[in-house]
């Protein structure tokens, strides 16, 4: 496949001042270059944290997390890594109240069953570790004082009954909300964790979708070959945005977390393709965004769509747009994964905003759009990166193409943007 010019929107030639050994990207307007780095030689990357000019990058196949010098974004560099535990994943994290939290969970991509990326993303994953069980792994939390940001202390743990976590919400005081993979559900369930104590963090609550709980004799109503488990929620005042891949989005009432009430369960998989992965709030406008993960190679699953959703009435909400769908060149083509993945979360401290979204499109890098009309959101902005120098996946046959996958932007419109292969990428938005 020919590369794309870098060129703006009105084929202006970009300039990548600043670039170093970076090479030119594909494509690229109005998000301007400042720096990259390759993690210390560990160029997966998950989800990313900034939190007094350091970044905290978890990591798909590098077995940790990665703490980055920021302070300087033009000059980002790695100072410390966290080890993993034998046979875990640190994939995802939160920093709120001077905390750094870490998910632990069974390694699913280092297990055999899942060596083929559609036993990930086709079947209940509960029931595949429930008949191949990993021989060493650790489940549930580490928690992290963050007083030397360069170099975490480790100050407390919660252990899980299960096979661990996959993705957190915190952003400071008692709570955390997160997805679990519990011995005897189908799939990971929503669960809230009381932080009152940060050296004993303990599970508080639970919510699922109604026959997902097989040791109780639950059964599903759905296809065997859709997945209904939670990737993760996020929590707006009392009420909380749960994205239950092929399963949906639920809304539920958190005034108390110990007892999650579901208000209300939405699911567009059939006909569209699933996948729900992030609902992001936007409390004063009475919106929600909805990503729907592109989870397959060529868009064998369906182009996959980000939704508005009106939730003036929460337990009501009504579909009222879709994102413009990336379109420079075909990205279907392109090899990988292509389609939403994830957006940027509104975190108290960081740049929140109630008419820019930032999100990530895997294949085709990272996107501003702008909701300004939330009945015809216009994309703004664009920047996708080059080809992976090297690949860190390790999963056979992969192709070397970016997989653009978390973006973070802090106060003054600094994005941070990870990848499964390319390393870190430090760009400005230029836009207002």
């Amino acid at each position: 496949m020919g590369r794309i010019a870098a060129v703006s929107r009105d084929g202006v030639p970009l300039s990548t001042a600043g670039a170093g050994s970076v090479d030119i990207p594909d494509f690229a307007y109005g998000l301007r270059f400042l720096g990259h780095t390759d993690q210390g030689g560990r160029g997966d990357g998950v989800q990313v944290m900034v939190h007094d000019g350091h970044a905290y990058v978890g990591h798909m196949f590098s077995g940790g997390v990665t703490i980055l010098d920021v302070r300087h974004p033009r000059h980002p560099h790695a100072v410390g890594f966290l080890p993993a535990a034998p046979g875990t994943w640190n994939l995802h994290l939160q920093v709120a109240d001077g905390l750094l939290l870490v998910i632990d969970a069974v390694d699913l991509f280092a297990a055999p069953a899942f060596a083929d990326e559609a036993s990930y993303y086709g079947r209940p994953v509960g029931e595949v570790l429930g008949e191949n069980p990993p021989a060493e792994y650790s489940a549930g939390m580490r928690v992290y004082d963050l007083a030397d940001p360069a170099a975490p202390r480790q100050v407390g743990s919660l252990s899980v009954d299960g096979f661990g976590l996959h993705r957190i919400w915190y952003v400071g005081g008692r709570w955390a909300y997160a997805s679990a993979l519990l011995h005897g559900f189908s799939d990971y369930v929503l669960v809230t964790i009381d932080m009152a104590d940060p050296a004993r963090p303990r599970l508080a609550g639970s919510s699922w979708l109604p026959g997902m709980d097989l040791a109780r004799g639950e059964r599903p109503t759905w296809p065997r070959e859709h997945r209904y488990g939670l990737h993760h929620a996020i929590v707006a005042g009392d009420v909380a945005y749960g994205c239950w891949r092929d399963g949906g989005l639920t809304v539920h009432d958190v005034s108390d977390p110990t007892r999650p009430e579901l208000l209300v369960h939405r699911n567009w998989c059939p006909p569209f393709g699933g996948g729900t992965h992030t609902a992001l709030p936007l409390p004063g406008r009475d919106l929600l965004v909805v990503a729907d993960e592109g989870i397959a190679d060529d868009c064998a699953d369906q182009v996959k769509y980000t939704w508005v959703f009106d939730v003036r009435v929460p337990a009501n909400p009504v579909s009222i747009s879709t994102f413009p769908t990336p379109a420079e060149i075909d990205y279907c083509a392109k090899d990988a994964h292509f389609g939403p993945h994830n957006l940027h979360e509104n975190r108290p401290g960081s740049f929140v905003s109630e008419r820019l979204v930032f999100a990530t499109y895997q294949n085709a890098g990272v996107r501003v759009f702008d909701l300004d009309d939330p009945f015809r959101p216009r994309e703004v902005a664009a920047f996708v990166p080059p080809p992976p120098r090297r690949m860190f996946d390790t999963r056979p046959g992969r192709p070397r193409v970016i997989q653009s996958c978390d973006v973070f932007v802090d106060a003054d419109g600094v994005l941070y943007v990870t990848d499964y292969n390319a390393g870190l990428y430090v760009l400005q938005y230029e836009g207002s």
